[in-house]
Order: C-alpha cells, then structure tokens, then sequence
C-alpha cells in the first residue's frame, strides 16, 4: 500500500507542477496578481510531494520490497544498509525520480531567494520551471513509473546492484552531478523569462550570476567525483577516459564556465547580451543531452541505464520543445536586443569574448566527437570510435590559448587597453613563467618533458598574473589588509577559481608525463621496483565480506629500506549475483599515489598484478575544489543581492567599478540602491 501513496504523490506533484507552469505565466501576461502570488505556494507543494515520492521509494529499497519492480532489479536483501537506499538512484526509474525532486528544490530555492525581483520576472520564471518539471513528472508517469508493482507474483530477492556502484563513489557522484545539471534549468529559466519580458538588462544578468555560478560549481564537484571514482575503481589508474557518457557533463561545464564569464559583461557593460542568452540556452541543452545519452539505449556503460529507445525518444522530444522553442524565442527576439556601449580590440570584453568562444569551440568539439559515432553508425549500420588523440588534439591546444588569456584579462582594462600597457605588466611574468616550467619538474622529479614544460609555465602564469594583480589592486590602499577587505568576494571568487585551473593543470601535466606502471606476475615474497619504490608481495588470504566473498593481497612498499606503505587490493565475487569485482589499493598523498591493480590467481599463490607511481595526481581533484569554492565564493558578492539600472549617463562619467570597486568604464549601468530595475 506505501508505494501507492508514493503513486499518488507523484500524480499530485503533476498536477502542482501543470498548475505553477500556467497560473504565474498568465498572471504574468495579464498583470494578475493573485495568481503570479501563487507561484510561491506551488513551488512548495510541488517540492513536498516529490520529496514524499522519493522517501518512500527510498523505504521500500530499505525494507526489501521486492514487489517494486525497481528494488527487485536494483537491489538485494543481501546489500549493505548504506548502499539500499542509494541503489535508488542506481535504476533510470529512481535516478529520474532524483533528478526532478532536484529540480523541485532549485524551483524552491527560486521561489524563497526572489523577494528583491520584480513580481512579474518571477513568475516568469517560476512558469518556465513548472512547465519543466511537469514534463518530467509527466515522462515517468508514461514510460518509467519508479512505483510499478512485480506482477503477478514478486521475486523473493533482488537481482542485485552493479557491484562497480557498491561504493562511496556513487553515493556522493551522481546525486552532485544531478545538483549541478538540474542548476542550470534555473538560469535557462532566467534567460527565457527575460525574453519574454524583453528585459535583457544589467539586472537580469545580475540575478542571473549567482545561479550559474552555484551550478557551476556544483557541477565541476560532480565531475571531479566521477573523475576520482573512475580513478580508483576502474582500475586502469586513469582519471578521465573521454568516454561518450563522460563528455555531456563537460561539454555542460564549458557552456557554464562561458555563461558566467559573458554574464559578468553583460552586468558590467551591457553587452553580449544575445551571446549571454545563447550560452543559458546551450548549457541547458547540454544537461538534457546528458540525461538523453544515458537514457536512449544508444550505450551500454556503468554510467548508462539500461532502457527501451522509446524513453530516449520522450526525452528527445522534451529537449526539442524546450531547447527548440527556447531558440525559437531568441531568434525572434533577437533582433530587437542591442548593446548601446563599445570598446576598443585591446580591451576586457575583447578577451572575454576570446574565452568565451574559445569555450564554446572546445565544447561544440567534444559534442561532436561524442555524437558521430552513434549517427554514423545509426546511418550506415557500421561501428565508427572517436578515441582520445581526436579530443587531445582538439582540446589541448584551445585550452592552452584559454589560459594565456586567463592571465591577460583580468589585469587588462574595460572600454580600451593599449600593447603597451599589457606588456608592462606581463611581460617579465612570461619570461618568469617560461623559467619555473623548466626547473619545477626538473626539481620535483629529475626529469624532463616538453608538455609537462609548457603546462606547468602555463600554470605559473596564472599565479604570477594573479598575484601581479592584487599588488596592483592594493597598491594604492593605506594599508594592505584594508586593500585585499575591499575587493570583495567576486574578485576573490573570480581568482580563486583561476588558482584552482593553475593546481588543476600542474596536476594533469605531472600525472600524464612522469607517471610509471608495469604489469607483473609475483608469488609471495617476490618485489618489483618502480619509480623507486619496492613493492613486495607478501601473501593473501580468504576474506568473507557483508555480501561478497574475497581474495586479499598483501603489498608491502618501501623506499629505500623504510616502510611507505601496506597496499591490499581484492578480487571479489558478490554472493547474488556471483560477478566478480577487482578492488584497487591505493596509498594516497598530496606529490604522489601508490596503485596497486590485482589482475588473476596462477599456481602456487602468484598474483598477476599492475603497478602504478602516479605524481600529482591528487592536485586534479584539489584544482577542482578551488574552482567551486571560487564560484560559491564569487556568488555570494553583496552586489547580487541589490537590483541594477540602466539610466543614461554624462559621457564624462560613463565609467563604472569592477570587481575592485576601481574605476574601470561601464557606459551607463550602475548600481541602485534597491527596487525593481
């Protein structure tokens, strides 16, 4: 009987939602206030329901109620307490049940954190989003209802859940990735709001930032997860693989990272506005194709539900209305936005432009070197892989133009900046940054390679330029504490995210090009030297774990006749199933991890194994933190809590204040102290 009430949950969640899709709407295109009012309300009912929708889905996977179809396919009676209530999103029918009730919570955090919008901007807004999650609700309730009942007579257990997915990874990953996905529905919802209104204006741009830069941030914390899950689960010692099911969360994370740069122009100069709303749109578009590519049946993957094509064809037509409309929308509107404001080749909106159309090419190439293969293969019946060499020759050179810009931008100015300034400022940082990509790999590992050469002189780069930059900022100031107090959090945001794509990159330059495997086969008592660490095999023994039985080795490692490490990988066979799992071991620290793969068993106690030293490694994951603190951080700027207005200004005065509060050339949009803009 509980599963029905989750039934009915849903049905009433649907109709909350068809109702905060139309009554604000209209309310807002007639001026009545009494139903754009409701969209507060709505937002809160819709919230609750899937929330009751999702605990008992949850309690039935916690008491092995094997009679719903999903807790049969997903789980066992047999599978540890934690990971029954997160086999829940380890099926396509809980993960899109997780999915929505995000998507509800955006809607409430909208709905609670609006008060200083005008009324009918969000009701916009709340309409756009309750015609979104009414769609969804609406694609359970027709192809992947997560309450449907084993008929006529349930199994007495589960099937199990994938043993790659019985692990901390997946506790914490997909529910993240979920967040940051669902996050950028919101500013889709912002930028087709402000078409509707025709409002495409500081203010819009200004409510807009926060959002996207909490997605964003959200995001690049769920694809660091997944990054380190594959790492250490998959037990190849690699932490990405552009694999086709990889790429939509990165190719949405390119999108964002140009929306929040040309959403700040936006704001500051009152340009890029169509470019803006296109970048919303697209980032939007890119989570949808995530969730199409795992749903459709086109790929058999860990990351991949197993579903029938008609479900990717709903959800194929979900993104055609709303992506497609969205466009629609904009190119009719289009040609009525206007940037009233210019600036010269050398300026901050040059280079800004450059990044963002540098992001928008690496991620249009990664969508199509995920894409081909399934429509070539769709077209002509062949099979077609488009493997890393097409994305690293692709990317890597972009991304390098991008983070010499990294460097440049921030220290150039508004409206005009001459040659000669820049180099002023930069040049001696170049012939710095050339000198410690030389000697810091040289130092740190006594080794040298050109590529780890140029990424680690790219990343000093942006240090050096971020700290030529602060100096610059205080330099005027009575003191320096009260110089760094008046920069304020967007400017700390701002640089903390590009310090973490410094730590990201001198991460992926050492792992890439200095690390060290070998494969081996050892009996116990035998060691194997690698990058100098010796890695003796001691032995193994039988283990019996909560629902699996296990082979454990033994790897001891020293270095230079002292203990480092005790290293113990598994190879593992599930008692419901009977699938058999490898566990890696893995000794980690901040300038290196020790990796140990197990492979077989052989005569008289051998173990085939492969070893790994990896440098730096750990820093890819570290950069990441620093970029999402860096967003948060930057989101939380008290100048998103005020509305802005565009009035015209005395040419003498047409200047505003950057992330500093310096002087730096708006062309009219300033701050106000509060109202509707």
């Amino acid at each position: 009987m509980i599963p029905e009430l989750g039934q009915f949950s849903l049905i009433l969640a649907f109709c909350l939602s068809l109702l905060l899709g139309a009554l604000p709407l209209a309310g807002a295109a007639t001026g009545n206030a009494l139903w754009m009012s409701l969209g507060r309300p709505l937002s809160a009912g819709l919230f609750v329901f899937l929330g009751l929708c999702l605990l008992i889905l949850g309690h039935a996977f916690v008491t092995d109620d094997f009679s719903v179809r999903v807790v049969a396919a997903q789980s066992n009676s047999l599978l540890p307490m934690q990971y029954k209530f997160t086999a829940l999103w380890g099926g396509h029918e809980g993960s899109f049940l997780l999915w929505t009730f995000m998507l509800a919570g955006w809607i409430l955090a909208v709905s609670l954190f609006s008060a200083d919008m005008p009324r009918e901007f969000t009701a916009r807004v709340l309409g756009v989003l309750g015609l979104l999650c009414a769609s969804y609700i609406l694609f359970m309730l027709a192809t992947s209802n997560p309450f449907d009942r084993m008929t006529p007579v349930p199994p007495a257990d589960g099937a199990d859940l994938n043993s790659a997915l019985q692990d901390i990874g997946f506790i914490l990953h997909p529910p993240t990735l979920y967040m940051g996905y669902v996050g950028f529905s919101v500013v889709f919802a912002f930028a087709i709001a402000a078409l509707l209104s025709g409002r495409l204006d500081a203010a819009w741009a200004r409510w807009s930032r926060p959002w996207a830069n909490v997605s964003w941030a959200i995001l690049t914390i769920g694809i660091a997860l997944g990054s380190w899950w594959a790492y250490y689960e998959l037990g190849w010692g690699g932490w990405w693989a552009w694999d086709p099911v990889e790429n939509p969360p990165l190719i949405t994370w390119l999108f964002g990272a140009a929306l929040i740069h040309s959403l700040a122009v936006s704001e500051k100069r009152g340009v890029f506005k169509s470019w803006t709303v296109l970048l919303a749109i697209l980032a939007f578009g890119g989570s949808l194709l995530g969730t199409f590519i795992t749903r459709s049946g086109l790929l058999t993957s860990v990351h991949a539900f197993a579903s029938d094509p008609s479900r990717g064809v709903f959800i194929l037509a979900i993104l055609g209305v709303f992506v497609g409309g969205a466009l629609l929308l904009f190119a009719l509107r289009a040609p009525l936005i206007k940037s009233g404001f210019g600036f010269g080749s050398l300026s901050r909106e040059v280079f800004l432009l450059a990044n963002n159309i540098i992001l928008a090419v690496a991620a249009a190439s990664v969508f199509l070197g995920t894409l081909f293969p399934m429509f070539y293969q769709a077209i002509t019946g062949d099979l077609i892989s488009i493997g890393p060499p097409y994305f690293n020759v692709i990317f890597v050179p972009l991304m390098i133009l991008l983070i010499v810009l990294l460097g440049i931008g921030p220290v150039s100015r508004w409206k005009k900046t001459s040659g000669a300034y820049l180099w002023r400022q930069l040049g001696k940082l170049a012939v710095a940054s050339a000198l410690i990509g030389v000697a810091l790999p040289l130092i740190v590992l006594l080794d040298v390679s050109i590529p780890a050469t140029i990424a680690v002189a790219l990343a000093a780069w942006i240090v050096l330029t971020i700290g030529r930059d602060l100096r610059a900022k205080t330099a005027n100031k009575p003191s320096r504490w009260r110089g760094l107090r008046s920069l304020g959090y967007g400017y700390f945001g701002m640089q903390g995210a590009h310090f973490g794509v410094a730590v990201m990159l001198v991460g992926v330059a050492m792992t890439s090009w200095f690390s060290s495997e070998t494969s081996v086969l050892l009996r116990p008592g035998e060691t194997v030297a690698l990058g100098g660490y010796d890695f003796r095999f001691a032995g193994a023994e039988r283990i019996a774990g909560p629902n699996y039985n296990a082979d454990r080795a033994t790897v001891m490692v020293t270095r230079n006749g002292a203990e480092v490490a005790e290293l113990q990988p598994e190879l593992r066979v599930y008692l419901a199933s009977g699938a058999p799992s490898t566990e890696m071991a893995i000794d980690p620290s901040l300038l290196r991890d020790l990796f140990v793969t197990p492979g077989e068993i052989r005569e008289n106690g051998a173990w085939t194994m492969t070893v790994y030293v990896k440098p730096f490694v750990r820093w890819i994951w570290l950069g990441a933190i620093f970029m999402a603190l860096g967003a948060t951080v930057a989101s939380a700027d008290r100048r998103y809590r005020k509305l802005a207005t565009a009035k015209p200004r005395d040419k003498a005065r047409d200047e505003t204040r950057d992330e500093t509060g310096q002087a730096s050339g708006l062309g009219g949009l300033r701050p106000a102290a509060g109202g509707e803009a």
